[in-house]
């Protein structure tokens, strides 16, 4: 086998299913908005309500309901209802890692 083959085949070896491709890019698709970035920094710090993350991020909550309906259905915000009002909070701390290393990339 020559090296070409041989680097070849490690990165064959180290490559994932297409289905966690498609997954990732769902994910990533969720940090290209400013907007979902913003809502996400807010649930960091607290869990909020619809109307909690309108007075943060000064938005109508038409604009706030349909990122959190977004970040919901990819699984990094889940929800509680208490009551009539439903509160929000990051599903885990790896979204958090991931927010952070951006930013510490972009302002390094």
């Amino acid at each position: 086998m020559n090296k070409a083959q041989t680097r070849t085949d490690r990165c064959r070896a180290g490559m994932i299913k297409e289905s966690e491709y498609d997954d990732m890019s769902m994910l990533f698709t969720m940090f290209a908005d400013s907007t979902r970035l913003k809502i996400m920094n807010a649930l960091f710090y607290e869990e909020l309500c619809v109307s909690d993350l309108c007075e943060v991020l000064q938005m109508s909550p038409s604009a706030v309901s349909h990122q959190l309906a977004s970040l919901k259905k990819t699984k990094l915000v889940k929800s509680r209802k208490d009551g009539k009002n439903v509160y929000y909070s990051m599903s885990d701390e790896h979204i958090k890692n991931i927010w952070k290393m951006a930013y510490d990339h972009i302002t390094e």
